[in-house]
């Protein structure tokens, strides 16, 4: 078995899982092949002695590999996705800091949950990436043209507003007056988009959120759509420029830019380890606090 290892570095949380982890796989003779960033880190910091083969976003991941195990929190993991790309290869997230909706195995428990991964006791769920274009073309959105959460154009350099000219399939829809507008996945409902009144999505639905930040206008609710739509928009402000983010990822583009956004023809697949579910993490964060059933 061959695993791929992303994580970022905290160390007050993140030593002892980092260690735990290194030692349960060396002890059921597990190949792990870890971000090249990451392990020039792990020998920094001397967790890690032994030699390891190393990835970058430069070497792409392939179907040897059974799964990418991100260490860090939910954001992490976002980060971890662009490594995974249109492979296939499923992603776990370990959970270093404060409950999330994508890092579910806790550091309280990672050798009985990782021990799943051995014995390949897991089922995967899919979920929606949008993509991005952008005209005219912007060097920013060549590569990396894709979120796991959201994208979202904000203001940039101005405390006044801006004007999001927003269309769907190709029908005008509205002209968002606000500080910005958040297109979420039902993965990234949990994430800004719920921030901003958006609604929770369960990650198996077929939809989008359009939620907007701030707007002026306050009969402008965050909207659901189909995940086939197309969306179009075109950003007007005082400024010459705005904000785009692609998850953590942000670019300044041009006002009068035209960015059409559509969800990809291929999905990441995340690893659900069995009695860490959607709904349970959904009752510990959101919604009744602490699960106090056995």
């Amino acid at each position: 078995m061959k695993i791929a290892i992303y994580g970022q570095y905290y160390q007050n949380s993140t030593e002892p899982i980092i260690k735990d982890i290194f030692s349960f796989f060396n002890t059921n003779n597990v190949e792990m092949v870890i971000e090249e960033n990451f392990l020039n880190m792990l020998y920094e910091k001397q967790l890690v002695k032994k030699e390891y083969k190393t990835f970058s976003p430069s070497t792409a991941l392939d179907n040897s590999f059974e799964m990418l195990i991100s260490i860090g929190g939910d954001g992490t993991i976002l980060r971890a996705a662009a490594f995974v790309r249109n492979s296939g290869v499923p992603l776990l997230g370990i959970n270093a800091g404060r409950l999330g909706f994508l890092a579910k195995v806790q550091k309280e428990n990672i050798e009985s949950l990782l021990q799943y991964v051995i014995d390949q006791n897991y089922t995967t769920s899919e979920r929606t990436l949008l993509g991005i274009t952008c005209e005219p073309f912007n060097e920013a959105f060549k590569e990396l043209n894709f979120a796991m959460n959201e994208v979202t154009v904000s203001r940039k350099d101005t405390t006044s507003m801006i004007t999001v000219e927003t269309y769907l399939n190709n029908e005008y829809l509205n002209s968002y007056w606000a500080d910005g507008l958040i297109i979420s996945t039902p993965t990234g409902s949990t994430g800004y988009s719920l921030s901003c009144g958006g609604p929770i999505l369960t990650p198996d639905v077929k939809s989008l959120v359009i939620t907007p930040i701030a707007p002026h206008n306050l009969t402008a609710r965050p909207l659901v759509i189909p995940d086939d739509t197309e969306i179009k928009l075109r950003v007007t402000g005082r400024e010459d420029q705005y904000l785009v983010s692609l998850d953590s990822r942000i670019s300044s583009v041009k006002n009068e830019s035209i960015l059409k956004i559509k969800k990809t023809d291929y999905k990441i697949k995340m690893v659900e380890i069995p009695g860490e579910t959607f709904l349970k993490t959904l009752r510990n964060k959101l919604l009744w606090g602490e699960d106090k059933r056995n």
